[in-house]
């Protein structure tokens, strides 16, 4: 059970989680500008008014700094949150492991990741990730209903390994 609390956003303003209206999807990704996370995030954005169609309500959680993270998300359509001291990621047993990346099942990713990534770095629109907090970060997904129960959860074995929005529509029935 979640209690109800509000978190800033480092868009600016509070998100409120549990939502008293929709289902959230609570998303724990990795670091700012992290290639598979970017990956990740643009296929919920593409989908994203399917999503909010559902009564879903999106939050992402990164374990960096606001500062690192806004040039990478300040266009997406949702509220992220920085959590550079992984409290969140604690209380809700997000981990770590050399796994994340080193499992063969997400290097397709890492690679697309950086090549869809590496022209805007190059060209200056995007900062070079740094990952203050760590590269090795495990994608986490939490499905939370109004009144604070977890009604579904992933959690990921490696970097890439996350709900689908498929998986994410199907887990809200």
């Amino acid at each position: 059970m979640i209690t109800t609390r509000e978190w800033e956003t480092v868009q600016g303003g509070p998100v409120r989680v549990p939502d008293p209206e929709k289902l959230v999807h609570l998303q724990f990704r990795r670091f700012a500008g992290c290639p598979v996370c970017n990956l990740h995030l643009r296929s919920i954005v593409v989908r994203h008014h399917e999503i909010e169609a559902r009564g879903i309500a999106e939050v992402v959680v990164f374990h960096s700094t606001a500062e690192e993270l806004l040039p990478h998300v300040a266009d997406l359509p949702f509220p992220v949150i920085g959590d550079p001291e992984k409290r969140l990621y604690v209380e809700f047993g997000v981990e770590s492991s050399p796994r994340a990346v080193l499992d063969p099942r997400a290097w397709g990713s890492i690679v697309r990741g950086i090549a869809r990534d590496l022209g805007p770095v190059l060209r200056g629109r995007r900062p070079l990730p740094r990952p203050t907090q760590g590269r090795l970060g495990l994608p986490a997904d939490f499905l939370i209903a109004p009144d604070g129960r977890v009604i579904a959860e992933k959690r990921g074995a490696h970097a890439d390994d996350q709900w689908s929005v498929d998986e994410l529509l199907a887990a809200a029935g």
